[in-house]
């Protein structure tokens, strides 16, 4: 069993967390003189509600789980960040991952001073298990593995992930921040069986919400309260909240995007897989295609001078002479064609 107050930092453990004035009081009233706001230019000059009560109620209803088992983040940074303030020690703890993968580990690792500690992917980007696991000790309190992974489009393993979630004692995380692009493969459904596992999504995928900056966390009721007390009271703001809100109700339309994306997923890298320079377009369980190249470098370059920005990922292990480039609109993806036919 896992001891999740072992797990924490002692001044974690010890913190007396800020109580704001919605905290003490939420509900409706005819007047409101505890939080010394603006009696003007309603609903604007109110603090946002700080747990996000009506979001997290929608939330819990497109998922499938419970309100408490849900922490809402600026992105799913902010909760990456939390998960080091709450449970390493700066200095002293270690955290391991994959690689390669999401660079935000490495970032908030490098902030909060934590050890990271990489496994190199195998050819095929897969993992084992046991790899991490033998990379792990005494002072490791985290695993991160991202599902499907980021920038090798790849669905990991399931059993492989359920190996790291037996084996392990410390807490890990798993980024679904594309999952919906690979459906019916999300753990979410089997949270409540695993005590130690933290799942992030967001709304910036499929849902087509970047620019609103809203990620989710789910993980047990005792872990979320941990998150919640550790987090800047209004991290949520108003207007992130309301547009979410308007947002979720089109999950119809969501799923017809998602749809479109798959199937333009497939014809972008039939396309691409014809052209000389391209040495091999890898399997794709997201919304993004990295695509090995002749001379990466100059085609990128090609691109960025006719209008098309995509991602060079040259520099990153595994993948050499690579683009990762997102799978856009049909007309989008017919102007890249287009462009790269030019070069023939």
């Amino acid at each position: 069993m896992m001891n999740l107050d072992k797990l924490l930092r002692d001044n974690i453990r010890n913190l007396r967390p800020y109580s704001s004035a919605r905290d003490e009081f939420s509900g409706e009233a005819m007047v409101f003189l505890d939080a010394n706001e603006n009696p003007f230019n309603q609903p604007y000059n109110r603090y946002p509600d700080p747990l996000q009560r009506e979001l997290k109620e929608k939330i819990a209803g497109l998922k499938n789980c419970n309100v408490d088992q849900i922490f809402l983040g600026n992105g799913s940074d902010e909760p990456i960040d939390l998960l080091f303030r709450a449970f390493c020690e700066p200095g002293q703890d270690n955290m391991v991952t994959i690689d390669p993968t999401y660079g935000m580990y490495q970032v908030a690792a490098d902030i909060n001073n934590i050890e990271i500690r990489k496994v190199k992917l195998k050819e095929d980007y897969s993992f084992v298990a046991e790899e991490l696991l033998a990379r792990a000790d005494e002072r490791t309190k985290l695993v991160f593995v991202c599902s499907p992974n980021n920038p090798t489009a790849n669905l990991l393993d399931k059993a492989e992930i359920l190996k790291l979630i037996y084996g392990f004692d410390g807490l890990v995380v798993v980024d679904e921040a594309y999952i919906d692009f690979a459906p019916g493969a999300s753990l979410l459904p089997e949270l409540g069986q695993h005590e130690n596992l933290i799942i992030l999504q967001t709304f910036s995928k499929a849902w087509g919400m970047a620019g609103i900056r809203l990620g989710m966390a789910f993980a047990s009721p005792e872990i979320i309260r941990i998150l919640n007390k550790i987090k800047y009271p209004y991290n949520i703001n108003i207007l992130t909240q309301q547009k979410a809100l308007e947002l979720l109700e089109l999950e119809e339309e969501k799923n017809k995007w998602v749809e479109l994306l798959i199937e333009e997923r497939q014809k972008l890298a039939n396309s691409l897989e014809k052209f000389p320079f391209v040495v091999k377009v890898f399997p794709s369980d997201a919304n993004f295609l990295l695509v090995k190249m002749h001379d990466a470098r100059g085609i990128y370059e090609y691109l960025v001078e006719n209008g098309i920005i995509v991602r060079d990922r040259s520099k990153v292990v595994l993948c050499e002479d690579s683009l990762r480039i997102t799978v856009g609109s049909p007309e989008e993806n017919a102007i890249l064609i287009e462009k790269l036919n030019d070069l023939i």
